[in-house]
């Protein structure tokens, strides 16, 4: 259901935007790699040029206006046109915030929350001009919803990621471009292996996410067929958001 169809993910050089451009190339899709380290994203790539598949890879610093206009217009000259969008691009940086300075705060917000205007505005230029419209998919996360001490900076970027994405929704919409968000939860990129047998039996699924169940939410999202979902955050959490935690 992807094959020709170019997908650009952002923060695609590691953790689950790797995985996300893998499923994507996997698929047949023309993927495209945005990402600020140069020497992990280009070995991505290589290695999956390397097995046969369609893949750029673009040195991206999100938070540049310059950066992310170059990103499109390079696909769209790369492979003629901009299908799908992926906002994956994310830092976290937890600090109590009687000691959070404002420049790491504004440093937050442009990387994970104004990238995500900035890209989803630049990709829907092209993205309009397809017969079939587009797709955007941004990244928020459970932390829009729920809070750990010490996270106020990185909870108010996904929070403003789930309100962009309704916001979007409705002005893109008229240009058959489709926008919605996925709200992750506990998604391990190490070592699986390692994690507790507690890890696991805290959630109703009885196990902790990996990065291949964020691709298939990501699937169901960008697929044409899904043309009535748009507005969305969907969670992906295995249940651990609608659990009722008392301590005894």
């Amino acid at each position: 259901m992807f094959k020709d169809k170019t997908v650009i993910i952002t923060g695609a050089a590691q953790g689950i935007g790797k995985e996300v451009a893998k499923e994507y190339a996997l698929a047949g899709a023309n993927v495209v790699m945005a990402d600020m380290n140069n020497t992990l994203g280009q070995a991505v790539c290589s290695e999956l040029i390397q097995n046969g598949h369609k893949v750029i890879f673009i040195p991206t610093d999100v938070r540049k206006e310059q950066d992310v206009i170059h990103l499109m217009t390079s696909a769209v000259k790369h492979f003629g046109t901009i299908d799908i969008l992926i906002n994956n691009a994310g830092i976290f940086k937890p600090m109590s915030p009687y000691d959070l300075p404002m420049d790491v705060f504004d440093d937050l917000i442009n990387t994970n929350l104004r990238s995500v205007f900035l890209c989803s505005r630049e990709a829907a230029k092209f993205m309009r001009l397809n017969s079939k419209g587009g797709a955007i998919v941004s990244m928020a996360s459970t932390r829009a919803f729920m809070s750990e001490p010490h996270t106020e900076s990185y909870a108010a970027t996904k929070g403003g990621i789930v309100a962009l994405t309704h916001a979007l929704a409705s002005s893109l919409g008229p240009d058959y471009i489709r926008v919605n968000c996925i709200s992750p939860g506990w998604i391990e990129t190490g070592n699986y292996e390692n994690l507790r047998e507690i890890d696991h039996l805290q959630h109703f699924s009885r196990r902790v996410g990996k990065p291949k169940d964020i691709a298939r939410a990501c699937f169901y999202l960008t697929d044409e067929k899904n043309d009535f979902v748009t507005g969305i955050n969907l969670t992906v959490d295995g249940g651990m958001t609608k659990k009722m935690i008392y301590e005894e």
